[in-house]
């Protein structure tokens, strides 16, 4: 049996949570937040009722709930809805290897906690542990891709291992059955990248939370799978990466956590607009800066993200969030980005559509990873310039926990309504002093 395996399937079901760094738990106590109102919201898109009438019509037991509709079905399909529905916006939680860990893992732990007894404090938990798991491997991955392997969606590829595991916790697994459910849940691991700006792309996140969940109550069952799936030749690392160093998995495990490298979104679209977003909010603050005294806009970044620069005019709403042109635009014209700033009508719209077309950006390769510069040329010749080296959000440049509660109230609000998203935000903040994670689930739900 692997070393990587048997180690990170002991951390997952046996290091204490008790253990983890109240940090640490506070971390997922923002991202547990943050999802559940990116999720509530969702509730509003018309995507997430083509989601609900294919579950409704699957017939499945009633055992696990959909946020925002109340509707219960399988764990599985409550996962796959949930996973859906929190990436639906992509508005979520990102990681350093842009993974998006909350939207695959969250909703595995909270199907499976809707049949047993879990306290707030055992949520977090597992919810803490999948993130490690499902980002560690993702690091070895992300640094090391084979030609080709980029082009997989790396938040299902990993994140269902970190649904495996937080899965797998819960149900309190034998060590050889938690390393079945990695091989069961890396066998499945999917989602290409070229759907991003489609219902697909959190449709991948949803399959994630379904496939982890699938892969955990299998395991508990007896399904078996391999026992190399991290270490071996043709296992999911070997098919991803070369190159690499597989004990980079388990390095300083339980020391250091990778919940610190993982940020909130301010903004909501692709993590890869947010520098560029900054700089534009800032340099509209700026003397005679407006979109109609505007010549030109250039932005620049290390290395384009392919998804947000090959389309200047976006076709649709989820097109739009995965747009530098129309980011900046609309930024730039309504002098904020959130989701109002990224619908069909907006993608559409002939004004933004002119300020698309003043916008060039370029590499820059002198500049730090996450960092953005914008300049501004102006009619009149003036001319501006905005560097940002750490967007609001990102690890370096954290939302404090006010901005997070603000923006789940916003969020929560237009799902649930005022009193409800009042209860909902209360509620989450003081998870860790839940006796039964099921007192949870009315308050999500209309």
């Amino acid at each position: 049996m692997g070393k990587t395996e048997t180690t990170l399937a002991k951390f997952a079901l046996d290091f204490p949570t008790q253990d983890i760094p109240s940090e640490v738990m506070h971390l997922a106590k923002r991202c547990m937040m943050n999802s559940c109102g990116v999720a509530l919201y969702a509730t509003l898109d018309p995507a997430s009722n083509i989601m609900l009438d294919f579950l409704r019509a699957e017939g499945c037991a009633p055992l696990a709930t959909v946020i925002g509709s109340g509707f219960r079905t399988s764990p599985q399909n409550a996962a796959l809805a949930n996973g859906f529905l929190g990436h639906l916006e992509e508005y979520d939680d990102t990681h350093t290897t842009v993974i998006h860990p909350s939207a695959p893992i969250l909703p595995a732990a909270l199907a499976l906690s809707e049949q047993r007894t879990v306290t707030g404090t055992e949520l977090l938990g597992a919810f803490a542990i999948g993130i490690d798991v499902a980002c560690r491997i993702g690091l070895v991955i992300y640094a090391h891709f084979r030609e080709g392997a980029a082009h997989w969606h790396i938040t299902n590829t990993c994140g269902v291992l970190g649904a495996a595991a937080a899965a797998g916790r819960l149900l309190k697994l034998t060590e050889q059955q938690m390393v079945y459910a990695f091989a069961i849940a890396g066998t499945q691991a999917s989602g290409v990248r070229e759907v991003f700006g489609s219902m697909c792309k959190p449709f991948h996140a949803g399959k994630a939370a379904q496939n982890g969940t699938v892969a955990a109550l299998l395991a508990q069952r007896g399904f078996t799978g391999t026992d190399g799936i991290f270490e071996g030749e043709r296992g999911l690392v070997g098919v991803m990466a070369t190159g690499h160093d597989i004990n980079e998995a388990t390095k300083d495990l339980g020391k250091r956590w990778e919940l610190r490298q993982t940020g909130l979104k301010p903004y909501a679209c692709g993590q890869a607009n947010h520098g560029f977003l900054d700089a534009v909010l800032a340099l509209r603050k700026k003397p005679g800066v407006s979109p109609q005294s505007i010549k030109h806009m250039q932005g620049s970044v290390q290395q384009f993200a392919p998804a947000l620069v090959r389309r200047r005019h976006p076709r649709s709403g989820l097109e739009s969030k995965f747009c530098y042109y129309h980011s900046m635009a609309a930024a730039m014209i309504d002098g904020q980005a959130l989701a109002a700033q990224f619908t069909d009508a907006r993608a559409t719209d002939p004004a933004v559509e002119a300020l698309r077309n003043r916008i060039d950006f370029s590499e820059d390769p002198s500049l730090s990873r996450r960092a953005a510069v914008v300049t501004l040329d102006l009619n009149d010749g003036t001319t501006y310039t905005e560097t940002v080296e750490h967007p609001t959000g990102t690890p370096g440049n954290p939302m404090s926990d006010a901005m997070v509660q603000e923006k789940f109230n916003g969020l929560a609000t237009a799902g649930l309504g005022a009193e409800k998203a009042n209860k909902a935000q209360r509620a989450l903040w003081d998870i860790d002093k839940l006796a039964d994670v099921r007192e949870l689930m009315p308050l999500l739900t209309k």
